[in-house]
């Protein structure tokens, strides 16, 4: 007998999830699929779960700024009753060093201007009272150690810094997704692992439902692509790709992981730290250790997986090369001759912002794109996307006339055609992981 949900959702990490869980509380019957064993054991996993506020575009900073609100009171927004294992938020801040590379945060601090989220100039000077034992010298542009230069001062000091309080980090981002799992069953929805899709079906140019790799066929009139990496394979499977402007791809990152100096408690007092002169950042980690990621600058090679089933997941040298290029800026920072940190894949659109859209194929909707810079928003996007559908299936041409959501923390209003699959590229964008 075949099963028939209101809803099928492709994807169970923070972000599907999330949606689950918004989608069961606005009545919807839903069913979580994912091919992996458990919730937020894929790219969710390989998050390094930084809550932030400052991005490239209006719309991505106000989502962070609401999103935040969640994070920070996260045990209410689950339900204490729902989970005996809540994920830990530290609310530490986040200092973002000024550069010509992000035009010395004025565009971003007009942004925050405009959502009221909080900030702090800080002087170069002052640097280290929140960043301890630091070098403030500019090493712009980011180089490899065996370029020309690496290691070597190119002239001056940065021009300064901007700290935002409201900002940090989640110790457990796979529990995260969990949790929200946990409260998505709370309120009735379902969840299904170790289930692959191998179609969609469709008829009349509408979803009809999925058929698993065990031949089991489930009926649904909507349906939701929350795949990460896998996204691009869904919306393929799905015959939707060919009508987008915005599609999305797998690119295979690496995070470091080293041992803080001694002379900093980064565990305890350090903050989430954007350094775009060295092109890193970086955030505390358990045992006073500091986890290093790139963002994105020309030097550093990217490698885009075609098959996001089969990719290497072994370190190479990039990960002591994220921990040379941030001992610029902390000269006592140890490189450990081994390099050790983690491989996980990310879901990138053209212009690194997601894509919360529907598609050409009536009750398709899409939540893609999200890897590397959109752990933050999940609580939100899951209220957005049940908005979007509830408004698109009620009747509105999301399309001709974009729907409106409303952020109630921060009281703002933004336009949903900002994430749309047919936007022109952002050039405001980073065209990084900061989005």
């Amino acid at each position: 007998m075949t099963k028939s949900y209101d809803a099928i959702i492709i994807g169970a990490g923070v972000i599907g999830a999330s949606i689950a869980k918004e989608m069961a509380e606005a009545g919807y019957k839903t069913l979580s699929l994912d091919k992996l064993p458990e919730a937020g054991h894929g790219s969710t996993s390989g998050s390094c779960a930084i809550i932030r506020t400052y991005y490239s575009a209006f719309e991505t900073c106000a989502l962070a700024y609401e999103g935040w609100f969640y994070w920070k009171d996260w045990e209410n927004y689950i339900g204490r009753e729902n989970t005996e294992d809540m994920i830990q938020y530290f609310d530490t801040g986040c200092l973002v060093i000024k550069t010509d590379h992000n035009n010395h945060l004025k565009n971003v601090c007009d942004m925050m201007d405009q959502v009221s989220c909080p900030y702090e100039h800080i002087a170069t000077e002052d640097i280290h009272k929140r960043f301890g034992g630091v070098n403030t010298e500019r090493f712009d542009p980011a180089k490899r150690p065996d370029d020309d230069g690496f290691g070597q001062p190119t002239g001056g000091n940065v021009s300064g810094a901007v700290f935002f309080p409201r900002g940090g980090y989640v110790s457990d981002p796979k529990l995260a997704a969990q949790n929200a799992q946990s409260a998505a069953a709370a309120l009735g929805a379902e969840f299904m692992f170790n289930a692959e899709v191998t179609e969609i079906r469709q008829s009349d140019n509408r979803v009809q439902g999925v058929t698993l790799s065990d031949g089991t066929q489930i009926d649904a009139p909507i349906l939701i692509n929350v795949a990460g990496p896998h996204s691009f394979v869904i919306n393929k499977m799905a015959g939707v790709v060919d009508k987008m402007k915005m599609t999305t791809r797998a690119l295979r990152h690496e995070v470091a992981h080293v041992p803080a100096p001694a002379s900093l408690d980064y565990e305890n007092n350090g903050v989430i730290y954007s350094d775009s002169d060295i092109h890193t950042y970086a955030r505390p980690e358990v045992g006073n250790n500091i986890l290093i990621g790139s963002e994105d600058p020309p030097c550093d090679p990217q490698e885009w997986i075609e098959d996001p089933d089969v990719f290497d997941d072994n370190i190479t040298d990039q990960c002591k090369t994220l921990a040379m290029r941030l001992a610029q800026r902390l000269p006592d920072l140890g490189i450990p001759e081994q390099g050790r940190g983690l491989v996980a894949l990310y879901d990138v659109s053209e212009d690194w912002m997601p894509i919360y859209d529907k598609s050409d194929l009536g009750g398709f909707y899409m939540a893609i794109g999200t890897s590397g810079n959109q752990f933050k928003n999940a609580p939100v996007v899951g209220k957005l996307m049940t908005h979007l559908i509830k408004t698109v299936e009620g009747g509105q041409d999301h399309d001709q006339h974009p729907v409106s959501f409303h952020l109630d923390n921060i009281n703002k209003d933004i336009s949903l055609d900002a994430f749309s699959r047919n936007r022109e590229i952002n050039q405001n964008s980073s065209f990084s992981v900061i989005g």
